[in-house]
């Protein structure tokens, strides 16, 4: 839903979400081209919150969440992401173009946003289904 996420796979035994349980995204970006990363389930609650951390260089490279919570007769979900303290891809850019740093960070960000209203309006439109 997100256009970055290409597919994600149960791994290290897992067959499905539960605290603990592993999973590779494989994920492809026209700049930054293909990649695979772990993560791992950090909270896994019905109808509540799912919780995961992609594995980074010394340590969670990103902590990425859903939240479901009542609204006004209804439900809303919030969708959150914290970088690092991990190394990523972003650690990585900046590195190499230590110049760009603002650019990219904020070229990055504007990109998560949009990546994640698209992947909220996706589930929002098959749950109005």
């Amino acid at each position: 839903m997100s256009g970055e996420l290409q597919a994600v796979e149960w791994a290290d035994g897992a067959t499905g979400p539960a605290p603990g349980a592993s999973f590779v995204g494989h994920s492809s970006h026209p700049s930054l081209g293909e990649w695979s990363a772990t993560a791992t389930v950090v909270t896994c609650e019905p109808a509540a919150e799912f919780t995961w951390e992609v594995h980074g260089d010394g340590g969670p490279a990103a902590r990425w969440s859903f939240r479901l919570e009542d609204a006004d007769g209804g439900t809303r979900l919030r969708q959150h992401v914290r970088l690092g303290p991990g190394r990523s891809g972003l650690s990585y850019a900046i590195e190499a173009m230590p110049d760009k740093e603002q650019k990219i960070v904020f070229v990055r960000m504007r990109e998560f946003e949009a990546s994640m209203q698209r992947t909220l309006e996706a589930i929002r439109a098959d749950a109005e289904r």
